[in-house]
């Protein structure tokens, strides 16, 4: 491996346990439609400067997830996606005008508590998941995702109750990340992060990413919707779970 490609913070060893973290994580979240991006940033949190966690992982997930994006726009609810974009432009802006360091577990906190009660609890009205309700969930979200770095459960929870397809709820959320993810790049770079340094590493990340987006989606043709549908839940409520151990460490610490 070239030493040149491999950020001065990194070492050979665990830049190669990263990139094949990303095909993995990326796997994971093809096949069972969430999951792997949270995942690859608590690998990624042990070795990589906290400054660079949420801008680097952003471009690594925009990249994840248009390739999962690409791989499956046939079955995208492109109405759903309509919605959430100008959510996504709002809620970034604010974050970027916003951008301070607020208190990271009372944003686990929420997120869990409502990721718990979309797997679990009864069902939203169906006014929740109108253009409006999409756009409101896109905005909240796409803010909050500046500062922890860790919606994706809370979307693809919204997104999975919205669609009872497996390979529509995996499209149209890799589509809405691809969105959500975007604006990181200007919003931290106009902060001043130096995305230079971190690019040869951040494109193979992407690279592995897609080749286990690939496997990942040939798992998923083998599932039925009722495997997967179970599978999700079972894998958000630990996402969810992990959030409240974190949230309420930190509030006790």
């Amino acid at each position: 491996m070239d030493l040149t490609l491999i950020p001065e913070s990194l070492s050979v060893p665990v830049a190669a346990f990263l990139l094949l973290a990303s095909a993995v994580t990326s796997m994971m979240t093809a096949s069972l439609g969430a999951g792997g991006g949270v995942l690859l940033l608590v690998l990624m949190a042990m070795w990589v400067p906290p400054a660079a966690i949420i801008p680097v992982h952003g471009m690594i997930q925009l990249g994840s997830n248009s390739g999962r994006a690409v791989l499956t726009w046939r079955h995208t609810d492109w109405r759903t996606i309509a919605a959430f974009a100008p959510g996504v432009l709002v809620g970034a802006a604010l974050g970027a005008w916003l951008l301070v360091d607020l208190p990271a577990h009372l944003w686990q906190l929420s997120i869990a508590l409502f990721v718990l009660y979309l797997c679990w609890g009864p069902s939203l009205p169906k006014g929740a998941f109108g253009p409006f309700g999409v756009f409101l969930a896109s905005a909240a979200t796409s803010f909050v995702s500046l500062f922890v770095g860790a919606t994706g459960p809370l979307v693809a929870a919204f997104i999975k109750q919205m669609h009872s397809d497996r390979f529509t709820t995996v499209a149209t959320f890799a589509t809405a990340m691809c969105l959500q993810h975007a604006p990181k790049a200007l919003v931290f770079g106009v902060a001043g992060f130096v995305f230079r340094d971190w690019l040869p590493f951040i494109l193979g990340m992407i690279a592995f990413g897609f080749l286990g987006t690939w496997v990942g989606l040939h798992v998923l043709r083998t599932m039925s919707n009722r495997l997967f549908s179970q599978a999700f839940n079972l894998l958000l409520t630990v996402l969810a779970l992990r959030l409240l151990w974190q949230a309420l460490s930190a509030a006790m610490a």
